[in-house]
């Protein structure tokens, strides 16, 4: 399972774009007059982003500010956030996203560990904005929206009248830092994942050929952009000159009308995005006529839920795989011209695989001793992974660094199989593996089967200890609006699929999954829970 190569059909030569800031100057160049976004029913050229991009980033050369330094942005998806990864490029900086749904002591932390001297914030973040500034280094505010209140706040429509040369392609680029998003560590301290320019540009180049991406594309900006869920498609979508459209914090209903009014031809969603669409959908039955591509990852989607994708929009749908140190994608379950083989139940069940091996990657399942495991579908391996998508690493982080960092490889921590086309599937995080009585249980085998009840929308299997078989196997389960389901209903169907040590030993129904910014379940986080409530 090596890289593709640039021979096979439908591959190009990657352009090799420098940096993030050539990306948009390149853009600019070729697509100038296309719609970047569309404002109060305006576009927005590329010519127009550009010149945006500019104003913010001689702003922040007036503010003291060299290359290299980290500067932090929290904000809900909009145009303006789209500019600031851009204008932290053309201004040789390091942009730091910060999810939104963090508590202050954690923004704080993160900040303090990243060095970062300027905050770009929207009012909606007032307080917490400020509280950052006097609890760390923060130098100033750069408001998103609103007015400036103090001396070291200053005002986005103020500064996109900052005038000045034209920004050429900078001296940083390649293999400098410029991105950090933060993700949890194994010791609890947050990590600061490094993306170079390189990494980021080099996805880009991948991901339009992969998906198809072109000028006539409009990108739903409905997953947070501080996360790489999202972040990718900004580089990606500018690459080829498609047009943006946003929605400031997922909402079913507003997505489904931005969906149809800025004629939506491709997003990213979870799995929990998708099951809240697919009910506005069904309830205000609009036709989604230019929807051509639904992407989801974070968790697996449950096979009746692909089926009522085609059903309901008819658009088609990939499963992607990926973390935030690789970029993020490192498989995908898109079908190519090998698909007109296959029957429409083995389409079905390639599709709901994790998936191939995306472009520029290189990608291992390998046993302990570093040897590719069988492709059988059977041997379990872990995922490691090499390429130019792959992060240098951790921010000041050397020890976590060497950790996952080895010989040239990424280990992922996914443990995973292969069939002998070369297809993946993940059965588990390595530190989510459940060992009952000495057995080995999966948790994603157990989850698969539990899909299989109509009832469910969402599940989740985890561990918790046991006096007498070390661990035992436990579920948190979502019902479907509407839907019943008990847990003796689910103890005899888990009967019907799963050999005894594997079915959940604890059945609890809750109202939702603790989840990342990403959309991942927070295993850990159940497994707290209910350990406190046993």
């Amino acid at each position: 399972m090596g890289e593709r190569s640039e021979h096979e059909p439908g591959v190009t030569k990657p352009m090799k774009v420098p940096s993030i800031w050539a990306l948009l100057l390149r853009s600019s160049e070729q697509y100038g007059d296309h719609a970047a976004w569309r404002e109060l029913g305006a576009a927005v050229t590329y010519k127009d982003l550009r010149t945006r991009a500019e104003s913010v980033a001689r702003f922040l050369e007036g503010q003291g500010l060299v290359p290299g330094d980290p500067i932090s942005i929290l904000s809900e998806n909009s145009a303006n956030y789209l500019t600031s990864y851009f204008a932290a490029a053309g201004a040789e900086l390091i942009l730091n996203p910060l999810n939104t749904r963090l508590a202050l002591a954690e923004l704080v932390e993160i900040i303090r560990d990243s060095g970062s001297r300027f905050l770009f914030a929207e009012q909606s973040s007032r307080e917490l904005a400020g509280a950052l500034v006097e609890q760390t280094e923060l130098e100033g505010i750069l408001w998103l929206d609103g007015d400036a209140r103090a001396e070291s706040e200053f005002r986005w429509s103020d500064v996109l009248g900052v005038v000045g040369d034209p920004i050429g392609p900078p001296a940083l680029g390649g293999d400098e830092p410029a991105q950090i998003y933060y993700t949890s560590g194994t010791t609890g301290k947050p990590k600061g994942v490094v993306l170079t320019h390189r990494n980021v540009v080099r996805h880009a180049e991948s991901a339009v050929r992969e998906l198809d991406l072109n000028a006539g594309d409009t990108w739903g900006h409905f997953a947070p952009m501080f996360h790489l869920a999202d972040a990718w498609a900004c580089f990606a979508v500018t690459l080829v000159g498609g047009t943006h459209a946003f929605v400031p914090r997922f909402d079913a209903a507003a997505t489904l009308r931005c969906m149809v009014a800025e004629s939506v031809t491709c997003t990213n969603l979870v799995p929990t995005m998708i099951v809240r669409l697919l009910a506005e959908q069904k309830s205000d039955r609009r036709e989604l006529p230019d929807l051509r591509l639904i992407l989801s990852g974070g968790a697996p989607l449950a096979p009746t839920l692909i089926d009522e994708l085609g059903r309901f929009i008819g658009c088609e749908y990939a499963q992607t795989y990926g973390l935030t140190e690789t970029s993020p994608y490192l498989t995908i379950s898109r079908l190519g011209a090998e698909s007109e083989a296959l029957t429409a139940e083995e389409r079905r069940s390639r599709n709901a695989r994790t998936g191939r091996v995306f472009e520029g990657v290189e990608l291992e399942v390998v046993d302990e001793g570093g040897a590719p495991v069988r492709p059988d579908d059977l041997a379990v391996g872990e995922i490691r992974v090499r390429g130019e998508t792959i992060s240098p690493g951790y921010w000041r982080q050397p020890e976590e660094t060497a950790l996952a960092f080895r010989e040239g490889w990424f280990y992922t921590g996914d443990l995973a199989v292969v069939d002998a086309a070369g297809w993946i599937n993940i059965v588990d995080r390595k530190k989510d593996v459940i060992i009952s009585g000495g057995e080995t249980v999966y948790s994603t085998e157990v989850e698969n089967a539990l899909f299989r009840l109509d009832a469910i929308e969402e599940a989740a299997v985890f561990c918790l200890p046991d006096a007498k078989w070390g661990e035992r196997v436990a579920a948190a389960i979502v019902l479907r609006e509407g839907s019943t389901l008990d847990e003796t209903e689910v103890e005899e169907h888990c009967r019907e699929l799963l050999a005894g040590y594997k079915r959940p030993r604890e059945i609890h129904f809750v109202e939702s999954l603790p989840k990342t910014g990403s959309g991942k379940i927070q295993k850990q986080a159940l497994r707290v829970r209910f350990m406190s409530d046993s």
